[in-house]
């Protein structure tokens, strides 16, 4: 029996389910509040066409932040230093974290939603595997750095999607100041004493 083809209006509701997500979820003091039907009455269509299409409302989150996320992604992959691959490590692992802080600044309403979906937790996300795999990787290439692996995790958290959100709305710090401490705790990350050799400290 042939395979049937997609409905000719499938990539046109994605996207438009998509988008009236990504409206409702930026205008959402509470991300959590969002519901299915919310998104299918905003983007009209019936709330049948987005499970079939998302499976839920944490495999509809995911996807429209993987969305937005692949501009990144590419530029990772495949940009100019320090950002893209080829780039020296100590350049290219604070230009990687800058890039997903400023990314979840732009994203804010979207990154807690994801965060917040299913088990309130980002570690379960195919995003958060490819950050610190590409991360972890870069670290590597310092010679004689251990514990890439936990390193990885470490500095990742330090740009969660909550913690972001209380440093803006509950301390005030402005974006430029962030980035910037941020690139500082990253320096100090990389020239701590995690080096083997006759002078690492033990």
């Amino acid at each position: 029996m042939p395979e049937r083809k997609p409905r000719a209006d499938a990539a046109r509701n994605r996207e438009a389910v998509l988008a009236a997500a990504d409206r409702l979820f930026a205008r959402s003091d509470r991300p959590e509040h969002v519901t299915m039907a919310d998104i299918a009455a905003e983007a009209g269509v019936g709330k049948g066409t987005l499970f079939r299409g998302f499976g839920d409302r944490t495999g509809l989150i995911q996807a429209l932040f993987e969305a937005r996320l692949e501009p990144v992604r590419q530029a990772v992959a495949d940009g100019p230093h320090p950002l893209g691959p080829g780039a020296p490590p100590m350049q290219r692992v604070p230009a990687l974290l800058d890039a997903l802080l400023c990314f979840k600044l732009d994203h804010r309403h979207l990154s807690l939603a994801l965060e917040d979906a299913g088990t309130g937790s980002p570690y379960g996300a195919g995003h958060y595997d490819w950050w610190h795999a590409t991360l972890r990787g870069v670290l590597e290439e310092l010679p004689g750095f251990d514990g890439s692996d936990f390193t990885a995790h470490a500095l990742l958290a330090s740009v969660r999607a909550d913690l972001v959100d209380h440093l803006l709305d509950h301390h005030g710090t402005p974006r430029e100041r962030l980035r910037a401490e941020l690139a500082s705790f990253t320096t100090k990350v990389l020239n701590a004493p995690h080096r083997s050799g006759p002078n690492a400290q033990h």
